[in-house]
Order: structure tokens, then C-alpha cells, then sequence
């Protein structure tokens, strides 16, 4: 897929020359500052107010200061428009975590590394989270300590950019200096006590053939699982002659792990160029392992699916991944006929391994093994780009920049299998088949599948006037499984004072379905609640993907691209004395949205009963374009800086966003007409449409006064909602004060401490109905800052 294009929304990836102090103000500019070049733009800006399309920049050092271990969750601490959520027993994602913009699904934004696309997670969301059915990118697996700046574009790019890119874009730039580097280290836990974590990274870099640089990067991560659960109150065992088991007294009744799961990580990236009159060679790329453990739901002594010879006193198993992820990215530019070329090519992959431990198959019997590998999900992507730009002669003596360029892509995705034990019935009292805690990929389930697109573009940028400024783009793709999509973009800015500008863009935008929609398979355990208690039974359920019989018999056709058509529009202010503001609007109206169906049993149709057969399902999901929705919102930015003499210089920055999502159809296939509310139900409307956050704001003030730089930060989480068989509930707002110190020691040592969290702000309390006899105190599977707490850090830095 294209995607170093420079026209029209690309100029919304600026670097903005100077510090910030917050992803706002990046929108600060001096009427003294240089313009300089747009990141894939010919076009020049001076500040993001310049800009034709909302833009937040943040810089290294506001990554840092936010404390966080995760990539994810800095740049969540920064951009309110960016959620990144808390889920727990929630399987794989308690791993890899969903995270979105503006509201919309995961699998909505599409992610750059220094302007290249990024290949996604190979997981899929299923169990109960937000995004659920989607794939995302894994930020995680970018280092801070590797990472320049982050470029959040608040609009929608497909036409630019290629699939995926309706919410916006999100490019991360890679360090690039050379003749220098930092070694750091940091660490930290909550308030409670638990969470520890330290943190050690090395980013260095040297010059070679004087123009040449290598920057790498090398970053280590160890945090421990935190745990919130609530006491187990149910009977453990079953009781004597009519009393209670007297190990009912002594039984540790804290027995679940509701938190963070524990992991490691370790991570090495690398970014490299060399220029040679006017060409210009580059290369980057990185590779991270990850091992995670998180806990299930506990099972009771006298559950059917323990076996008291090995657990007397029942078990909790526990769900122990490992994710690969590597990347590498070459190319060069040069020079043509006065066209500029960049032909470049890129690979990446995504494995994820399970792995369950403390664990058993109770149809094995008294000699069962208590661990299993359970299978692996692997995800590839290759990339080839031509991409060629040049300026011509326009009217009114300025210049029309003209770019087109080739893009072909493969994408592949595997399943495969886990050990026998992991997910077969050995048959053992006719009790549950497969490994518990997450049963095992079946051969059946095992898949190699791929798929390739090419891609046409066309884009044109001109600065017509002084004032006013235009951008086009129209992209062509094609795909070997659903067939062709056409994308366009327009997008214009006009300056009506020397302060006030306004800006809009419109563009029909697209997102081909992922190869992890068409061809995730599984059949496993699924704990479905009653409507009335709430109580939960577990119960066979298939995911089948786009291409079994069971599919194409219920009436699933190909998946299609979901299609969108959004504008935005917005007014900026860019004054003389460091203050700036922008205030944007957008509607996005999304057709043919990719879902994962809940589950429709055996029961509720005959037919549905006669296609399942001897499949070993009870129930059957499956993915289909099912939803049209509109999404709309405002988006405000205001950042200020001022030099306060004997007490230092001060910035301050404040954003916040509003979004609303509403949905105005439902499809389903042919022969499960009337079974809608099945497919598609109330606690699936409400995870779409409510799950995120609907406001949100950040404001943030820093200090440097002599040696000493200080940080003051609230993030304010807007109420979201969660849908339960029982009911809906709307958790409230909650606004959470975060505050670092550091002092350089000397010009090269820093060192520094702080607290997020700082007075121990939690969710509201999930209704007692639906906490699993108290055990989830919170909502375990979509809490917008967690569920832990406060934790302080403390972290020391070295520059050389």
C-alpha cells in the first residue's frame, strides 16, 4: 500500500521546530520561525494552525514525562481523542490491548512508522472488549526510548494513505540523530503495592562516510500483574452429610486475578540513511518478544471441569502468551527528470502463541498434564511502493506539486493448531473436552491464507494564493478477494486575517476487511450470562470464518470493504504571543461495518441446527458487514507559553473532544431474518456505540525553572457506557491528576519522580449484578484509565 504520498492530509503530519509541552502544543510557532517542509508534502508550514486537517505532534520528552511503561498509554495520556483501554480475563487481550480514535473501532486508524504502513497484530478481540472482532496495531512493541515524535491526524486519509484509514493516522517517527544517545532507567509500582515494574533502555548512534547515520535502540520491560478481584463467596466444595466442607473456613477466598496482567518485553529498533548528493538511501526496522501471564475464571472444587485428584482444592488457570512482532523497512529516493522518486520496500510479521498453565483437560482424567501449548495466530504483511513527485507551473505564478505512485501488497495470516491435549475430549465421565482456562486451535481450525492489492494515486497540492491553499487525491485499489474500491480527498485552508484561518476537508474513505476477519477460526468455550441472575454457563461455541461451508450455507457472502464518506471543518487562531487555538467538527457516516456476531444456538433455528450438524458447535459467530453508523464530533485545542522572568518559562496546553456514534441499519443473512437481536444485541449496540469514552479532555502545565522542570497533567474520561444481559450501565467521568519533577543533576544526568493517578482515582463500582458474586468489583473488560490506582516512579537518565 502507498504510503509515503506527499499531498493534501499529509501536510497534517508536521514537525513543528521548537519544544512542547503536550501533544497541543505542537500548534505554537513564532512569527521569527523558519518554515520548514512538511513531512511528504512539497508544501511548507510554520505551525499546525497551518494545517488543512486537526494534527497533535508529541515529542519524545512529552512521551517520557508521562511515566508510562507503554507506548499506547503515553500517547493516551496525551491525545483525548485516543483511547486505550483496560480489559482483564479477557484471554488474548489482556496482552495486546485494543486501543481507537474518535470512537471508532480499532482496525480504523491506520498506523506509519516514519511514513511506512505498519502490518497489525495477528489476535483477534473476542471476548467482551472494546473493538471486539477487530485486529489493531500493536504499538506497544515500539519502544519509547526508539521513538522521535508520534503524528496523530484527526481525519480521515484513505485516499492518501490506503485502507484503514477513516478515523485517522497515526505516524511515528523514529530517532534519527547521530554522535549521541541516552541511557535510562525507571521503575515504579501502585499505591497498593503490587505492579512493580523497571524499565531499562540504551538508544545510541554514530556517523559513518559523513553522511551516513545508525540509530538502534535496545529496550527491556518487566512488570508484574496487579490484582483487584473481590473475595469468592461461593461454596468451594460440596458439602458433608448436609454441612459445609470445613475447608470452606480456611479456603483463600481471593481466587481470582482481575488486573494487569504480568509481562516482560524486550525490544531493539534501528533506523539508518546515508545521502549521496541527491540521493538518499534509509532503512529501519525493529523486532520485540513479549511474554504475558493473566488469570481465568477460577475454577471451584467441585466445578465438572476439575478434577479433584490434581486440584483439591480447585484452580485458577492461567493464560501465559507469547507475541513476536519484527519489521524491516529499505528504500532510496532520487532524482528523475526532475521527478522525485522513492522506491521502497517493507515486510512485517505478528505471531502470538498461547500458552496455559495450572491448568488441566478434564476429559484426560487424574493424569492429565496441567499445562498445553493451545496454538499459534501468525499475521505477515510485504509492501512494495513507487512513489514519484514534482512541481509544476501553476496560475497566479505558483507552483502545483503533482504526485502519483504504485503500491502492491500481500497479506497472510496462519492458524495453527495447538498440542492434542490443548483441544481434544478424551471422553474421560463426560466431562469438557480441551484445555481449560482457553481451549486449543483444532486441526480444523488451522488455516494458510493470503491475499494481494495494487494500488493506484493521484494527488495534487497548490498554495494558490498567499491565503489560500488546496489539496486532491484520488486512489484506485484493487484486491484479489473483494474487488476494487475508489477513494478520493479534498481539502482546502483559507487565511481570512493574519490570525484566523478556516479549514475543511471532505473525503470518501474505505476499509478493506482485515485477513484476520476473513480467516480467524476457533471453536471454544464461551461463558454466556442468564438475562435474569446474571449467572454464567459455559456453553460450545464456533467461530467460523468467510470461507467454511457452515458460512456460505447460512448465506455469508465474500466480506466487503466498509465505505465511508466524512467531512470536517474548522476554524484556527494563531496569535503573536505564543497563543494559539483550533476547533474542529467532523461527521463520518460508515456503511457496511464489519461485526462479530454474538452467538445464535442450535436452538434458534432449525436450520441454523441442520448446517452446525456434527461440528462439535452448540452455537455459531461468524463476521458480516451488518451496521451503518454516523459518527460525529468536536475536537478543541488552545496551548500557550510565556517567559515569566526570575520564575522560568511556562507552557500550558488544554485539548478536548466530543463524539457521539449512532447506528442506522442492521443487516443480517437471509436465513436468520428475524434473529437480529441474537446477532447483533443490545450489549453489542451498546459496546459499539458507547463503549469509548464520549468525551474527553487534557490539560497540562510545565514549569522549567533553572535546573528544575516540573509537570502538572489532568486527563478527564468522559462517562461511557457498558451493556450487560440485565441492563445497561453508565459508568461516570472521572479526572485523574498525574505530576512529575526532574532535576538535572548535571548537563548530561537527570533524575526524576512522580505519580500518576496521584489521589488514587477509580471507576465507579460495576452493579452488583453483574460482578460475578462481587469478584469484579470494576469493569473488568473496558475501563478507559484502569482500575489500579495510583503509582509513583522514580527514573534516571544519562546523555552522552
Amino acid at each position: 500500500m502507498t504510503i509515503n504520498t506527499p499531498l493534501a492530509s499529509a501536510i497534517t503530519l508536521a514537525l513543528i521546530s521548537g519544544t512542547y509541552s503536550g501533544s497541543t502544543l505542537a500548534q505554537q510557532a513564532q512569527a521569527d520561525v523558519e518554515k520548514i517542509s512538511v513531512i511528504g508534502s512539497r508544501l511548507s508550514v510554520r505551525s499546525a494552525t497551518e494545517t488543512s486537517s486537526p494534527v497533535d505532534i508529541i515529542d519524545e520528552a512529552q512521551l517520557a514525562g508521562t511515566g508510562a511503561l507503554e507506548t499506547a498509554k503515553a500517547l493516551q495520556m496525551l491525545v483525548p481523542s485516543f483511547n486505550f483501554p483496560t480489559s482483564s480475563i479477557t484471554d488474548g487481550s489482556d496482552a495486546v490491548k485494543p486501543a481507537s480514535l474518535r470512537g471508532l473501532s480499532p482496525d480504523h486508524t491506520l498506523v506509519l512508522v516514519n511514513g511506512k504502513r505498519r502490518h497489525g497484530t495477528a489476535l483477534v478481540h473476542l471476548n467482551g472488549t472494546m473493538g471486539r472482532g477487530s485486529s489493531n496495531v500493536d504499538l506497544n512493541t515500539i519502544p519509547v526510548s526508539a521513538i522521535k515524535r508520534i503524528e496523530v491526524l484527526r481525519d480521515g486519509a484513505a485516499a492518501q494513505y490506503g485502507s484503514d484509514a477513516i478515523a485517522g493516522v497515526i505516524n511515528i517517527v523514529l530517532k534519527d540523530q547521530a554522535g549521541s544517545g541516552e541511557i535510562a532507567a525507571s521503575a515504579g509500582q501502585t499505591y497498593e503495592g503490587d505492579g512493580e515494574y523497571y524499565k531499562a533502555s540504551l538508544n545510541s548512534s554514530f556517523r559513518f562516510a559523513d553522511t551516513g547515520f545508525v540509530n538502534f535502540s535496545v529496550e527491556q520491560q518487566h512488570k508484574n500483574g496487579t490484582n483487584r478481584a473481590g473475595l469468592d463467596p461461593r461454596e468451594q466444595y460440596n458439602p458433608i452429610n448436609g454441612a459445609p466442607d470445613p475447608r470452606e473456613a480456611s479456603f483463600n477466598r481471593l481466587s481470582h486475578k482481575v488486573g494487569d496482567a504480568a509481562f516482560k518485553q524486550e525490544s531493539v529498533f534501528i533506523n539508518a540513511g546515508y545521502e549521496h548528493g541527491t540521493t538518499e538511501w534509509y532503512a529501519f526496522g525493529g523486532a520485540s518478544h513479549r511474554e504475558s501471564a493473566s488469570g481465568a475464571f477460577y475454577r471451584i472444587a467441585k466445578d465438572a471441569r476439575n478434577i479433584p485428584e490434581i486440584y483439591p482444592d480447585g484452580y485458577l488457570p492461567e493464560i501465559a502468551p507469547e507475541s513476536g512482532d519484527y519489521s524491516f523497512t529499505a528504500g532510496v529516493k532520487f532524482d528523475v527528470a526532475d521527478w522525485r522518486l522513492d522506491l521502497s520496500a517493507g515486510t512485517g510479521e505478528s505471531s502470538f502463541k498461547y500458552y496455559v498453565n495450572n491448568s488441566l483437560n478434564a476429559s484426560f482424567g487424574p493424569n492429565s498434564p496441567t499445562s498445553a501449548y493451545a496454538g499459534e495466530l501468525v499475521n505477515a504483511e510485504q509492501n512494495f511502493n513507487i512513489d514519484a513527485s514534482k512541481r509544476y507551473s501553476f496560475i497566479n505564478d505558483s507552483e502545483l506539486v503533482v504526485s502519483a505512485g504504485l503500491s502492491r501488497r500481500h497479506n497472510s495470516y496462519q492458524i495453527n493448531a495447538g498440542e492434542e491435549l490443548s483441544w481434544r475430549n478424551y471422553g474421560y465421565q463426560n466431562k469438557a473436552g480441551g484445555i481449560q482456562g482457553f481451549g486449543g486451535f483444532t486441526p480444523e481450525s488451522e488455516v494458510d491464507e493470503s491475499r494481494h492489492n495494487t494500488a493506484l494515486y493521484l494527488e495534487l497540492e497548490n498554495a494558490l494564493t498567499d491565503d489560500f491553499t488546496w489539496g486532491a487525491a484520488l486512489r484506485q485499489e484493487d484486491y484479489s478477494d473483494f474487488g476494487s474500491d475508489t477513494s478520493w480527498k479534498l481539502s482546502g485552508r483559507y487565511q481570512l486575517t493574519e490570525q484566523w484561518a478556516v479549514r475543511a476537508t471532505a473525503n470518501d474513505a474505505f476499509r478493506a476487511p482485515s485477513v484476520q476477519q476473513l480467516y480467524f477460526s476457533n471453536l471454544s468455550t464461551l461463558f454466556v450470562a442468564d438475562p435474569q441472575t446474571g449467572v454464567l454457563t459455559p456453553t460450545e461455541s464456533g467461530t467460523f470464518n468467510n470461507i467454511s461451508a457452515v458460512t456460505r450455507a447460512i448465506g455469508q457472502g465474500d466480506l466487503q470493504a466498509e465505505s465511508a464518506l466524512s467531512f470536517s471543518a474548522g476554524i484556527t487562531f494563531q496569535g503573536d504571543d505564543g497563543f494559539s487555538f483550533t476547533l474542529d467538527a467532523y461527521r463520518i457516516e460508515l456503511d457496511d461495518r464489519v461485526i462479530l456476531t454474538g452467538s445464535v444456538g442450535r436452538a434458534d433455528s432449525a436450520a441454523l441446527a441442520e448446517i452446525l450438524g456434527d461440528s462439535g458447535a452448540n452455537s455459531v459467530r461468524f463476521f458480516t458487514n451488518a451496521v451503518d453508523t454516523t459518527t460525529q464530533g468536536l475536537e478543541a485545542v488552545a496551548a500557550y507559553q510565556w517567559d515569566a522572568g526570575l520564575w522560568g518559562e511556562w507552557k500550558t496546553s488544554f485539548s478536548a473532544q466530543y463524539n457521539d456514534t449512532n447506528i442506522d441499519a442492521i443487516r443480517v443473512p437471509a436465513l436468520l431474518d428475524g434473529l437480529e437481536t441474537k446477532l447483533f444485541d443490545r450489549v453489542e449496540q451498546v459496546r459499539l456505540t458507547k463503549a469509548n469514552p464520549n468525551k474527553g479532555a487534557v490539560w497540562s502545565l510545565t514549569q522549567d525553572y533553572k535546573q528544575l522542570q516540573t509537570n502538572l497533567r489532568l486527563n478527564y474520561f468522559g462517562p461511557y457506557t457498558i451493556g450487560y444481559a440485565t441492563g445497561d450501565k453508565t459508568y461516570s467521568g472521572k479526572t485523574t491528576v498525574d505530576i512529575t519533577f526532574h532535576y538535572e543533576l548535571t548537563d548530561q544526568l537527570r533524575f526524576g519522580f512522580g505519580a500518576n493517578n496521584l489521589f488514587d482515582t477509580y471507576p465507579d463500582k460495576q452493579p452488583t449484578i453483574n460482578s460475578f458474586n462481587g469478584i469484579f468489583i470494576y469493569p473488568n473488560t473496558n475501563a478507559p484509565f484502569g482500575f489500579n490506582g495510583g503509582s509513583y516512579y522514580a527514573d534516571l537518565s544519562y546523555r552522552f
